[in-house]
């Protein structure tokens, strides 16, 4: 019987774990060559709904499929080896009932192979935060600004900067964790909110436009790397342009094959060495 060892993927468990002790570092990948760069660097990929704008360039998260979100999360669940992989359920998928909230998510881990599924919604979705936990689904909650809640929020706008407002963030943040979320991501919220939510709550916060004082970061890879455009969300930094190395290699590339210079006869098979 032969031995294979391989390196062990972080599991939900060692994330809660990290609470207080070490900050989670997060972003999203939706494909194969993006999943494999990010693996070895990063504690969670997060194979975000938002692919629907990134990946398809649609207007909202609203129109992508329980299909398609499963077939992006497998090709990122089977390029790498040590990161957490957490899957956005997406929209009309969960909300109807726990009962089909369960069954869809059931099925993404299924098919995709994911270690857990991230769920949008207040206080009324923690009770299908429980069911699904209590059934072995590792849920991870998203409050304050939810992208699935566009049309009722009236776009995408920051969240918790009245009192009122701020005080139904936290209800919702401690509804998830004691249904039994693993962790609450905090999307869009005033900066206050987001350290007194990482206070009060004994998971892990995950801060995206949030608070420095979250127990971890995520954001939107294409946003960091210069490939979203012109326009960087407030809450972003770009750590490069690679998108300006792009066009760069690939204007070399053009240019060498108008020359005709590209491909050469390296580039050629069955060509006899002189």
């Amino acid at each position: 019987m032969s031995v294979h060892t391989h390196a062990k993927r972080i599991s939900v468990p060692q994330l809660m774990a990290y609470k207080g002790q070490k900050k989670i570092a997060a972003l999203t990948a939706y494909s194969a060559p993006f999943a494999r760069l990010l693996d070895e660097a990063l504690d969670m990929i997060l194979v975000g709904d938002s692919t629907a704008m990134v990946g398809y360039g649609l207007p909202d998260t609203l129109s992508i499929t329980p299909e398609q979100m499963a077939a992006h999360a497998a090709a990122v669940v089977r390029s790498t080896q040590h990161v957490c992989v957490i899957v956005d359920m997406p929209f009309g998928s969960y909300q109807q009932s726990p009962q089909q909230a369960f069954a869809s998510a059931a099925a993404m881990l299924a098919a995709s192979g994911a270690d857990g599924v991230k769920l949008e919604g207040g206080a009324v979705l923690a009770e299908t935060t429980r069911f699904l936990v209590e059934r072995g689904i590792p849920v991870l909650a998203h409050v304050g600004l939810m992208p699935q809640y566009v049309n009722t929020m009236g776009g995408f706008k920051a969240q918790g900067m009245n009192d009122e407002s701020a005080e139904r963030i936290v209800r919702d943040a401690i509804a998830h964790e004691e249904a039994g979320a693993f962790g609450v991501v905090l999307e869009g919220v005033a900066e206050a909110l987001g350290r007194r939510i990482t206070e009060t709550v004994s998971i892990p916060t995950i801060g995206i436009g949030a608070s420095p004082a979250c127990d971890g970061q995520i954001l939107v890879t294409e946003d960091i790397l210069g490939l979203s455009g012109d326009r960087i969300p407030k809450f972003a930094r770009r750590f490069a342009d690679a998108g300006a190395v792009i066009r760069e290699a690939v204007g070399a590339y053009a240019s060498e094959v108008r020359a005709g210079t590209f491909p050469a006869e390296e580039h050629c098979f069955g060509v006899k060495k002189r």
